[in-house]
């Protein structure tokens, strides 16, 4: 992956199939190879951190995640939401495709950038939690659901990859619907520490394999604690994470070391 990234002088962590860029997103993408993935998963921040409450393991805690999930209106929201979007599809190959994940806080501004910036939605993937939160206020239905977008670039050449059979034979036999069921983010999976948005492994596995082939390089722009990396290491895909804060490259760092040890 060395002609990726050749105009980064120090990665944070490196192998021969993983590489961890910590900084600016914006900066780093941009010196990145043009058209050089095959597939993106982004889960920017949703701004929700509104100094609200939701209930975590039983206790009441404070929805703030820090000041990179805070903006201060609905219009730089929706430019910032263009302008990752614009910077990773400059690194997408022309055949790629992009996942992003979002809730009602950011979702739909993500959809109206991602047609802005010359993408088309192929699905819209919710994501049913079994064991959400519970809505502590009792003023409207509990948040029980994500939405994940999976677009292509807009171009009438442009073939995407799409593993059909696979996820075919993954549903028992039956086509695969636009509605996934699961669990949030099991304790086994934060051992080495937590991101307050984690995802959990198998939600990122799914998208993988439906979308790309072992080999393939699979970048993440927010990468967190990289989940998408230890999805992409147990399938066999490369992988590209960036984050601008280190606690959470140290966190990415270590799971991906452990996935390697075992």
């Amino acid at each position: 992956m060395k002609e990726i990234i050749e105009n980064i002088k120090e990665p944070y962590y490196e192998t021969e199939s993983e590489v961890l860029l910590l900084g600016d997103a914006f900066e780093l993408l941009d010196m990145l190879k043009e058209e050089s993935v095959d597939m993106i998963f982004a889960d920017p921040p949703y701004f929700l951190s509104n100094d609200g409450i939701t209930c975590k393991g039983g206790r009441m805690v404070s929805v703030n995640k820090g000041n990179w999930d805070k903006i201060d209106s609905v219009e730089s929201k929706h430019e910032f939401n263009r302008l990752w979007i614009r910077a990773c599809k400059k690194v997408l190959k022309k055949n790629g495709t992009i996942w992003v994940s979002g809730t009602l806080h950011n979702i739909y501004s993500v959809g109206m950038a991602l047609e802005q910036e010359g993408f088309k939605i192929l699905n819209n993937i919710t994501w049913q939690k079994t064991n959400p939160p519970p809505n502590l206020a009792c003023r409207c239905f509990t948040h029980s659901t994500e939405t994940i977008l999976w677009a292509r670039k807009d171009d009438a050449k442009a073939k995407h990859l799409f593993n059909y059979e696979l996820m075919k034979e993954i549903n028992e036999g039956k086509q695969m619907k636009d509605v996934w069921t699961g669990s949030l983010t099991p304790p086994k999976e934060k051992k080495n520490g937590k991101h307050p948005t984690q995802k959990p492994i198998y939600l990122l596995e799914r998208i993988i394999q439906s979308s790309t082939s072992e080999g393939d390089i699979v970048l993440d722009p927010f990468c967190g604690s990289s989940t998408t990396g230890v999805a992409a290491k147990q399938l066999k895909r490369k992988y590209i994470g960036i984050d601008n804060e280190e606690e959470y490259m140290e966190l990415s760092k270590l799971r991906l070391e452990e996935q390697r040890n075992e």
